[in-house]
Parts: structure tokens; C-alpha cells; sequence
């Protein structure tokens, strides 16, 4: 698939501020089923871009803007070659171990609740994929879906007493309840074109399979990710796959606009 996907980002202050300083995790990088064509990050005002990777092999861009700013326009657009993958995630930019993505964050900690779902989900089944497969069904059988929401730092703890949850929250869950059962996984943030539906940023899972390699698995869609998603960053939790994070110096409140259209261009053979 081609997508072409126009991600825009407006902050508007009730009091000028002198600095603004942002990491943008807004940049896909290449995998042996995702080519970037086109990318591009535009800011309406005098400000700094610079471009590094971060030590989850994640593309960043660091944003520094200074002087009497009342308003804030990021806009990111660009098109990206999409091949099926079976959920199968090859020649990504791979700087750590699988291993270390057993670690827990304080937003991941899992709790003796999620942990005994998890293990029942996956009880009896010996084949690795299966329970994963397993545990990503139950994951999305269990709640129903809620519309994007700001990330207020929630714990999955928290999110899994819940009913309904966001995209972001079951991508943490899943990751949690796959380390509950000895499995690496982490968060992924990016897009998801689906006809029909409203756009926003999307997030999923990874987990990490011996003789495989990383598997994508989406406990919103109940499915393993295909050509229509769109993988930008990864990292143990929501936090750190975050698409944009940072500070301001100045005083008053923000308002905040989000503005996300993503659209299949074409299919590729």
C-alpha cells in the first residue's frame, strides 16, 4: 500500500512564551516491508530542527523555538510503502536486545490482576505464537474500544480495571501481560489507515519470538498488524514511543488542536 499521512499539531498559549523545546518521534524509519518515499516536518515559526536516533533505534527530531511565541503550527506529511509482513517485523534498526524489552516501567508493572489474566489467557497452549495470538484476543474481547485520548501517564494497572480503552492502552496492557509470561515486548506508535474511520495516531505491540524475530500484534483490532500500519517508534511503554514530548518556559495555559489524516494512495505490487 501507498499511504500518505498528514499529521498536524497546533498549540495555541494564553500568554506568550520564550522557549519551546520538543522531541518529535514523528519519522518512520525503513524496514524490509516499509519504505519511506517522502517525509517532511514544517514549523510556522522561527525555529531549530535537528535530527538524531534515540537508543530504541527510533528516528527523533529535536525542535528549539525561542522569543515571544503565542501560537504553535508543527505539521508532518509524507507517504510510505507498506508490504505484507504476516505481522513479521525484519531490518529495523535494532540497537538493544530482545531481552531487555522484559524490563518493566512504572507504567507497566503489571499487578497480580493483570498477571493471573494473562497466564490464564495463555494456559495450556505450548506453540509461542499461539499464546500470543491468544493473549491479543482476549485483550481485545475483553474491552471495548474508546476514542483517543492525551496521554496522562496512566498505569496498566489502572487502564485494566477499566471497560473501554484507547489504542495506547491496550498496546501497554499487551505488552505488560506478554512479559507477565516470559515473552519481550514493547509499545509501538504510528498509524493505521482504515477506511471510513477517523484518523489519529495509532498504537500497537511487539513481541519477540526466537527463530522469528518481532511480531506485530494490534489488541484494539484483534489482529496482527498488516500494510495498513504504518510503524514509527518503539520503546518499553507509551511514554517513551510518545510522538511528541517536551516543555515550555513561559506562563499560562495551552490549548491544543490534533489533526491527523492518513489515506491509501495506491497498492503496489
Amino acid at each position: 500500500m501507498r499511504i500518505a499521512i498528514d499529521h498536524r499539531t497546533a498549540y495555541r498559549f494564553t500568554e506568550p512564551q520564550a522557549r519551546i523545546i520538543q522531541m518529535l518521534r514523528m519519522r518512520p524509519c525503513d524496514t524490509r516491508t516499509q519504505t519511506v518515499i517522502e517525509w517532511r516536518v514544517d514549523v510556522d515559526c522561527d525555529a531549530r530542527l535537528r535530527r538524531s536516533e534515540d537508543g530504541f533505534g527510533n528516528e527523533v527530531t529535536m525542535l528549539y523555538a525561542e522569543g515571544r511565541i503565542e501560537a504553535l503550527e508543527l505539521r508532518v506529511t509524507g507517504e510510505v510503502l507498506t508490504l505484507e509482513s504476516d505481522g513479521i517485523v525484519a531490518d529495523a534498526p535494532e540497537p538493544l536486545p530482545p531481552m531487555l524489552y522484559l524490563r518493566e516501567t512504572p507504567r507497566t508493572a503489571p499487578g497480580e490482576v493483570l498477571a493471573k489474566f494473562a497466564r490464564e489467557a495463555v494456559s495450556g497452549i505450548e506453540d509461542r505464537v499461539e499464546r500470543l495470538r491468544r493473549l491479543n484476543t482476549a485483550l481485545h474481547a475483553r474491552f471495548k474500544a474508546a476514542p483517543p485520548t492525551p496521554d496522562q501517564g496512566e498505569t496498566v494497572q489502572d487502564s485494566f480495571l477499566r471497560k473501554t480503552l484507547t489504542p495506547r492502552d491496550r498496546a501497554q496492557i499487551f505488552a505488560a501481560a506478554a512479559r507477565c509470561c516470559g515473552v519481550p515486548a514493547r509499545y509501538v506508535s504510528g498509524y493505521r489507515q482504515r477506511e471510513g474511520s477517523a484518523c489519529a495516531p495509532h498504537a500497537w505491540a511487539e513481541a519477540h519470538v526466537p527463530d522469528l524475530g518481532w511480531l506485530s500484534f494490534d489488541p484494539e483490532a484483534g489482529a496482527i498488524a498488516d500494510e495498513s500500519y504504518v510503524r514509527v517508534a518503539v520503546a518499553l511503554d507509551a511514554t517513551g514511543a510518545a510522538p511528541i514530548s517536551g516543555q515550555r518556559v513561559g506562563a499560562g495555559d495551552e490549548e491544543l488542536d490534533v489533526d491527523v489524516q492518513v489515506e491509501q494512495l495506491g497498492a503496489e505490487s
